[in-house]
């Protein structure tokens, strides 16, 4: 029985390219929104979830940490894809022709320069692959599609512009999700491991949680926060980190942490992708 990888968007959308890239044993299916998706895979329509997380141009995709700490579903592994964002037209169309291209909110701003250049007006569209969908249903040649060569191939669009993203190295971070952790050692270029807290209310208790990683040698390469609940006092920290719960540092570090935290949730520990450790030219 084939698996199935659930992610947001419709088919040819860069979660989709993200699934055949990194499980391309797994069969893609496309769900409205991240938190369908992740239902999807907590409900056991699907075995695991490709998650967006954040974006090299345009940051973290908003709403999602916030939504992985209460999914019950486990990190086990992350993928990057690198992003490029073509101008697909109707069949027949000419660059010259398209006077409005459709796209994401998160992709409209990665590829402004070329909409200015060229007079395009951007528009908003719920999915770049639906942005696709909707072009091709419309034979409009004004009207094009900000999407990857993949929808290009599954509507039947045209590939009117190329690559036309604003900056060349445009990455998409995503995470692999699943009902059950996976604390195996894998992978060849070390572990990862990430995790949510909240501080206890006490002076200088962030300060003082840091400063166990920092002693302990362990490196952290993400802290982010966000309130929880709508609550100005409630702040949530999502951290990742070098290294396996495992490695005596590491316990160390967390082991301090937790000393200074009244909430501390691992979620997940997997292997660091290669692309983490690509130098940027």
């Amino acid at each position: 029985m084939v698996q199935k990888i659930a992610f947001q968007g419709e088919l040819g959308a860069y979660g989709h390219e993200a699934c055949v890239t990194a499980r391309p044993d797994f069969d893609p299916l496309p769900c409205p929104t991240f938190d369908s998706a992740i239902s999807a895979v907590r409900d056991g329509e699907a075995d695991l979830g490709m998650i967006a997380v954040e974006n090299s141009t345009y940051g973290r995709v908003a709403d999602v940490h916030s939504l992985l700490p209460e999914s019950g579903l486990h990190i086990v592994d992350e993928t990057f894809v690198r992003v490029h964002i073509n101008l697909l037209g109707t069949p027949g169309a000419s660059l010259s022709d398209v006077k409005e291209a459709h796209g994401h909110p998160v992709i409209l701003p990665q590829c402004a320069a070329f909409l200015k250049e060229h007079g395009i007006r951007g528009r908003t569209s719920s999915d770049n692959a639906r942005a696709a969908r909707e072009v091709a249903d419309g034979g409009d040649p004004s009207q094009a599609a900000l999407a990857s060569e993949l929808a290009a191939d599954i509507y039947g669009l045209e590939l009117l512009a190329r690559h036309i993203e604003d900056h060349a190295r445009n990455t998409t971070r995503f995470l692999i999700m699943a009902r059950d952790p996976d604390y195996t050692r894998r992978g060849d270029h070390g572990m990862m491991t990430s995790f949510v807290f909240r501080v206890r209310n006490i002076p200088a208790a962030l300060y003082k949680a840091m400063g166990g990683f920092a002693t302990n040698g362990v490196n952290m390469t993400k802290l982010e926060s966000y309130m929880v609940g709508g609550d100005f006092m409630a702040t949530q920290f999502y951290a990742e980190i070098e290294g396996h719960p495992d490695d005596a540092n590491v316990k160390l570090a967390l082991e301090e942490l937790a000393y200074f935290t009244d909430h501390l949730l691992i979620m997940g520990v997997y292997p660091a992708a290669a692309r983490r450790h690509e130098k940027a030219h």
